[in-house]
């Protein structure tokens, strides 16, 4: 006679593995938050002038020997993200770790709202963008593009559009320049309505309800490049990149967008949209849109951001209404990525120092700004006496207000 196998054995397994399951998260969560800490005691935080207790209708001081022998962008990321309170950073990062990639689809019913009061008395509207399917601070880099960008535009509103900067954690990033009186917002958008009465809306959707292929690129990239166009198109403005360093007042700019690189005969070969200048509905946005939602290809790096506004300009060459302006590359992109790198180094003999001190004075006459490139130059150290150590100098707002008289030791500055 055979015997029947035991029922239990199956639910019993199961319950093994959620055991083992349960078990592993514990673990990963603890040794997570155990990193962080250890992370910030090697940086040197102060500890013990740490609030476990956040407000945000609370001014948090900023302790006085803060700026004192270490870089002002570091330190200000310490009295931010890091001192003010770690047990968010640490929350926050674990359930931002643990959201699948889509959740970055969610809307927020408040932007239209929120976005409307915050505008009120905007001498102009600037916009970045932050997003992120994982966690990814919002380091010194980024931190660097909004303090530079209040030194030459101080009238000016900023909101960064962000599924994560919208928090506790992201007003305690900020709020060194808010503090200042500069107006900066993080706001996590409502997609359904920046991309209403769009051709954004249809792509969103088949997105989102799974049928059409975000492809391998992550789907965060491709939604900052769709967002810089739509918010645009809805309120107009100036959208610029977090590793854009401005340098220049932008006001006097309207509908325009950068040459990446040129031919010898001084005709444009390809545009970038890490800045672009642009009324609200304008059409030549429009089109953009369109052909993101027509032509979106999620496997190809680049093909629906910098080169889709090339195609675009390019194939409507002599047939759309020329409202627009293609501005030099020195304007926006002096330095090509193949040669950013150049600008961190410091200068080896007298030679090089007579180039620095030249490429300096060209910047500051000739760029409304300089582009970074993150993707080569993010792990650059800016070396002393460097290119981007004088523009770092030169254009720091945050921590000129805390100690006018310190300067800065920019030999350990990381761009991360």
């Amino acid at each position: 006679m055979k015997t029947r196998p035991s029922s239990t054995k199956p639910a019993e397994q199961r319950r093994s593995n959620r055991h083992r399951y349960t078990k592993f998260h514990i673990f990963t969560t603890v040794c997570l938050t155990a990193i962080i800490f250890t992370y910030m005691f090697n940086r040197n935080t102060f500890i013990s002038n740490i609030s476990f207790n956040f407000n945000p209708n609370t001014t948090i001081p900023i302790p006085s020997n803060l700026f004192n022998n270490q870089t002002f962008i570091i330190n200000q990321l310490k009295s931010t993200s890091t001192i003010q309170n770690p047990v968010l950073i640490v929350k926050e990062l674990i359930i931002q770790q643990s959201k699948p990639e889509f959740d970055i689809l969610n809307s927020n019913q408040e932007f239209e709202t929120r976005a409307q009061d915050f505008f009120k008395g905007c001498k102009l509207r600037f916009f970045m963008t932050w997003i992120s399917s994982t966690f990814k601070f919002f380091g010194e880099r980024e931190f660097l593009a909004v303090d530079a960008l209040f030194k030459s535009n101080p009238d000016s509103c900023l909101m960064i559009l962000s599924n994560t900067m919208d928090s506790d954690y992201g007003f305690q990033i900020l709020k060194p320049v808010t503090d200042l009186g500069f107006q900066v917002l993080a706001l996590e958008p409502d997609f359904n309505f920046l991309f209403d009465n769009t051709p954004a809306k249809a792509w969103f959707d088949h997105i989102k309800n799974g049928n059409r292929d975000p492809g391998e690129i992550p789907l965060a990239q491709n939604l900052s490049n769709l967002i810089r166009l739509v918010v645009l198109y809805k309120y107009g403005g100036v959208y610029i990149d977090t590793d854009f360093i401005a340098m220049k007042d932008f006001s006097g700019l309207r509908n325009s967008i950068g040459a990446q690189s040129v031919s010898t005969l001084g005709n444009w070969t390809r545009l970038n949209n890490a800045v672009l200048i642009f009324d609200k509905n304008h059409p030549l946005l429009y089109n953009f849109i369109e052909e993101f939602a027509l032509t979106f290809d999620g496997n190809r790096w680049g093909y629906n951001g910098p080169y889709l506004v090339s195609r675009v300009v390019e194939r409507g060459a002599g047939k759309m209404d020329e409202n627009f302006s293609v501005l030099p590359p020195a304007a926006f992109y002096p330095v090509d990525w193949t040669r950013i790198g150049g600008l961190f180094r410091r200068p080896v003999n007298r030679g090089h120092m007579r180039w620095v001190e030249a490429k300096v004075v060209q910047l500051k006459e000739s760029s409304y700004g300089v582009h970074l490139w993150n993707k080569q130059s993010r792990r650059l150290r800016i070396e002393e006496g460097s290119i981007m150590a004088r523009v770092v100098s030169e254009y720091c707002v945050v921590c000129k207000s805390f100690k006018k008289s310190q300067r800065l030791s920019e030999t350990e500055f990381l761009m991360e």
